[in-house]
C-alpha cells in the first residue's frame, strides 16, 4: 500500500483526547493532526519520537493531517492508522500473499453475518470450497518482546470471536488475521493481562475450529506491505 502523498516528517509532541496529536514538523510548524487510532497505543505515543503525518486538502476535513507512523526509541518502525489494516490485508489476498487463501477466486467487504448482528471484514468463496469469514485485527502493542492483542479492554472484539464461533461450528471457515503494524514484532499473543474475557474466549475460539494467524509488515515513510508470516501462541 503505497502512501496516497508524501508523508511529513516530525516530532510528536502530545497525544490527547484519543484523535488529536500535536507534532512539530520538521520545518519548525507546529500542527495538530488526527490520530486513528482509539486504542491505549501504549509505547506509541511516547512524546518525542519521530512521527510521519499524511497531508490531505478536502475542505471538508476538520483535521488537515493525519498520523500514519511512528518510530519508537529502538528505532522500529509502527504503523498507527488502524483504518489501513483492512486495506493491507485487502491487497496482500488480492496479490495472493497469503498461501491460507490463494485457491479462493472471490473477495467481498463488510458483509453482514452473524447472530449479533456484525459486518465481516472479508468475505471469501470459490467453488468446491468452504465459505472463508475473515475478522481483522491490527496489533501494535509490543510488550516484554512479544505483541498483544487487545491494548485495551474490548467488548467488540469479544462479540467477534463469539460470531467466529458460531461460524466454524457451522462447518465453514473462521479466521481471526492480526495484522501487526510493528516491525519490531515477531510473535503475537492475546493480551490477558489486559482483558482476560477476550484471552478466554480465544482459547475457546480455537477449539471451537476458528483459525487465528499474525502476519507482520514492512514500512518505510513511501509505503506500508503485509508480507511476513508470524507467530501466533494461544
Amino acid at each position: 500500500m503505497k502512501f496516497e502523498t508524501n508523508l511529513l516528517r516530525g516530532t510528536l509532541i502530545k497525544r490527547y483526547k484519543r484523535f488529536f496529536a500535536d507534532v512539530t514538523l520538521d520545518n519548525g510548524d507546529i500542527v495538530t493532526a488526527h490520530c486513528p487510532n482509539t486504542g491505549a497505543m501504549t509505547g506509541c505515543a511516547v512524546p518525542g519520537s519521530i512521527v510521519y503525518l499524511s497531508e490531505h486538502n478536502n475542505p471538508k476535513r476538520k483535521l488537515k493531517y493525519t498520523w500514519e507512523i511512528v518510530i519508537n526509541a529502538q528505532a522500529e518502525w509502527i504503523g498507527v492508522n488502524t483504518g489501513r489494516a483492512n486495506k493491507l490485508v485487502e491487497e496482500a489476498l488480492l496479490r495472493n500473499v497469503i498461501p491460507d487463501f490463494a485457491e479462493y477466486c472471490q473477495i467481498k467487504r463488510e458483509v453482514k453475518y452473524g447472530r449479533e448482528n456484525s459486518r465481516i471484514d472479508f468475505f471469501l468463496s470459490a467453488e468446491s470450497l468452504p465459505s472463508c469469514y475473515i475478522e481483522v485485527k491490527s496489533v501494535t502493542l509490543k510488550q516484554n518482546q512479544n505483541g498483544y492483542f487487545p491494548d485495551t479492554v474490548t467488548e467488540r472484539g469479544q462479540k467477534h470471536l463469539r460470531e467466529l464461533m458460531s461460524i466454524a461450528e457451522a462447518g465453514n471457515r473462521a479466521v481471526l488475521l492480526f495484522a501487526v503494524q510493528h516491525t519490531g514484532i515477531q510473535t503475537v499473543l492475546p493480551a490477558g493481562h489486559i482483558d482476560p474475557k477476550y484471552a478466554a474466549l480465544c482459547q475457546q475460539a480455537v477449539q471451537s475450529g476458528v483459525e487465528m494467524m499474525a502476519w507482520g509488515v514492512s514500512i518505510s515513510e513511501q509505503k506500508i506491505e503485509l508480507n511476513q508470516n508470524l507467530i501466533f501462541k494461544v
